[in-house]
């Protein structure tokens, strides 16, 4: 250990190991904790990491992941003395840098923790350095590292082997290894992966070589650190395409080629709108149901939630999102989380010219309209009392990006891109724009004024677009609180039908719902779901009872759907109507999956229902351990329950 740590560190161990100590705690109050990024310490203004190399070991006995990282930096500065990284809650045995003599140890200290964003590690460098240099960090991660999920043989499909898996959007990746863990910097990686033999190894990257319980992995694409991605399971593969597999566990892998058999298709759509694909493979993985998200677009190797598998395809377009992150995230990249928004809501508009093209354009309006409801009923319950955070550009210096994740970047971000694209002349003109922006910023990280600053140098150089571009209110746009301040002129031709059924069901009464000839006209799936989010939108509905839900589950086969998004909305009509013999239905269901989505909402308003607030609570306590770290965190607010921290 060196000095220095041995002066700022209390506890020691023996010899040369140190344990990496969270020190002085702090919440985040009006800070920006580097130049780049609120949410990192690493000065990634002065150098940048451009390659890493990690030999891991994984510990399931222990919950663990040890090894090292060798982290390769290009220096932005002359004359260099420190080097500061994030970490989370890692155990650090040494630093060292590579030289030609060999490695040669350095001296580091921990210190500046700030609660849900992490330590910051600061390395000494023995002299001034310019140019590059190379450090070997071994170390060990926490049983509880905000990154990892380890479940247990019994919650897994098969129940004969443990599976972990990873998930570091946004901040998490620092809970794996020291890193520069913001978005501004990007590296290609190797590792080798040591793992139990009767189970497989995934990651992020192209698989090399394997021979049992060791597999090595190569990402030749420089990626920021949140796209470093592993998964370790009893898992199998099926072909869905020319350079598609799909991953899951052996009771689910013919379900899941079947679901997701387009994926081929939504490829090729998408290159014709953003361009050639450079990341070789596009594999997909269905993963256990505690994974939070819909879909984690890791390269190579995208993670999607096993709430897709509804049995008609009718969810497969996340997979098509997924596949649009490939160049919109991955390829170009918000610089930090606070413009979030160029990632998500760049790609939902490639995702809705995905539908268009395999569906038609009314499937691609509709599409939109209905990320419309799902925004309002975001702003109206999840972000109710922060509506600080329906900006498209958001401010992080009081909170980290878990706090501020809505679908506001999303569903914000891809209106505004709609708007541009109608001003501008449509997708005829706008579409060669976008690629050309693609390939301009390709393997970089932008800001908004990046994109904003192209826009313009591009379209002004036909004289009669200056007008156009006068009309752009970007500070409405980009900070403004609320819905979008324009709704573009979408084809409503799907929508019409949902909106029908949603005033049937809302306005009349039981006698007057079975007599109308509107329930001969049956609704596709996504139609269906539209049609309860309108439902549930509506401020009254004339008597919402037992008897006139299970009417309604009846009419439209709900009782029976595999859609999870038809079952989500559904429980949150039992909560709506207050009907308490239906909490076993409602737990069931939360219980089911914890993907954020589906169970943030119903924890708030099971919180905003007095009677049932103790059971969620108590539900909550109960399985929050089956929970990733930020699910379990962002729930636990949802519950007011002190920050996510001591919810005992």
């Amino acid at each position: 250990m060196s000095n220095l740590a041995q002066r700022s560190i209390s506890l020691l161990f023996a010899g040369s190991i140190a344990v990496l100590l969270l020190a002085s705690k702090s919440s985040i109050t009006t800070m920006r904790l580097s130049p780049l990024d609120p949410s990192s310490y690493s000065n990634a203004h002065e150098l940048i990491i451009r390659h890493v190399d990690l030999d891991w070991t994984v510990n399931f006995d222990k919950s663990t992941i040890s090894g090292t990282a060798t982290l390769h930096f290009k220096l932005l500065k002359s004359d260099l003395q420190e080097i500061f990284l994030d970490v989370s809650d890692i155990t650090i045995s040494s630093i060292a840098v590579k030289t030609s003599a060999g490695e040669a140890p350095l001296d580091w200290d921990v210190g500046g923790t700030v609660d849900n964003i992490g330590t910051k590690l600061t390395i000494y460098l023995p002299t001034k350095t310019s140019g590059e240099l190379t450090l070997v960090i071994a170390y060990e991660t926490s049983p509880k590292a905000s990154a990892l999920q380890w479940l247990t043989p019994e919650q897994t499909f098969g129940k004969k082997h443990p599976y972990l898996f990873s998930q570091c959007q946004a901040i998490h990746a620092r809970s794996i290894l020291p890193c520069q863990d913001t978005p501004a910097v990007k590296f290609t990686y190797n590792a080798t992966l040591h793992h139990p033999t009767e189970v497989t190894g995934l990651m992020s990257a192209i698989k090399v070589d394997s021979e049992p319980g060791i597999s090595k992995f190569q990402q030749k694409t420089p990626i920021p650190s949140y796209l470093l991605a592993i998964v370790v399971g009893a898992l199998v593969s099926k072909p869905i395409g020319p350079i598609s597999s799909v991953w899951a566990e052996q009771e689910q892998i013919e379900e899941s080629a079947e679901e997701f058999s387009q994926t081929a298709e939504f490829l090729a759509k998408a290159e014709e709108i953003c361009g050639p694909y450079v990341w070789e493979r596009y594999d997909l993985l269905v993963m256990p149901p505690s994974f939070p998200f819909g879909g984690m677009e890791n390269p190579c190797l995208t993670f999607v939630t096993p709430t897709l598998l509804a049995g008609d395809k009718s969810l497969a377009t996340v997979v098509a999102h997924e596949i649009a992150h490939s160049w919109t995230g991955n390829l170009v990249t918000n610089k930090n989380f606070e413009h979030f928004w160029l990632n998500e809501g760049f790609t939902v508009f490639v995702e809705g010219k995905i539908v268009g093209r395999l569906a038609g354009n009314a499937s691609r309006d509709f599409h939109a309209l209905h990320g419309l409801s799902e925004l309002s009923d975001c702003i109206k319950t999840q972000l109710a009392d922060t509506p600080e955070l329906t900006k498209l550009v958001v401010d992080l210096s009081e909170c980290g990006p878990d706090d501020a994740f809505s679908t506001v970047p999303y569903i914000k971000g891809s209106t505004f891109l709609r708007y541009l694209e109608d001003l501008l002349g449509g997708p005829e003109k706008f579409e060669p724009f976008f690629r050309a922006y693609l390939n301009r910023f390709k393997y970089q990280s932008v800001l908004t004024n990046d994109f904003k600053q192209m826009l313009y140098d591009w379209f002004r150089e036909d004289p009669k677009n200056e007008v156009l571009l006068e009309r752009i209110n970007w500070d409405t746009w980009l900070f403004g609180e609320g819905m979008p301040p324009v709704i573009p002129n979408y084809d409503r031709s799907m929508l019409e039908a949902c909106l029908a059924h949603a005033a049937l069901w809302a306005e009349n009464d039981l006698e007057t719902i079975k007599a109308s000839p509107l329930l001969k006209q049956s609704l596709v799936s996504v139609q269906m779901i539209e049609f309860l989010a309108q439902l549930l939108e509506k401020k009254t509905i004339v008597d919402l009872s037992a008897e006139k839900i299970a009417l309604l589950a009846d009419t439209y086969g709900l009782s029976s759907t595999k859609n999870a998004e038809l079952r989500f909305r559904l429980v949150r009509l039992y909560i709506r109507a207050r009907l308490m013999d239906k909490m076993d239905e409602i737990l069931a269901f939360l219980n089911s999956n914890f993907r954020m989505k589906f169970v943030r909402p119903i924890y708030k308003e099971l919180a905003g229902w007095p009677t049932a607030k103790p059971i969620a609570v108590d539900n909550y306590n109960r399985v929050k351990d089956q929970m990733m770290t930020v699910c379990a965190y962002t729930v636990a607010k949802d519950l007011g329950l002190s920050n996510g921290a001591d919810t005992e």
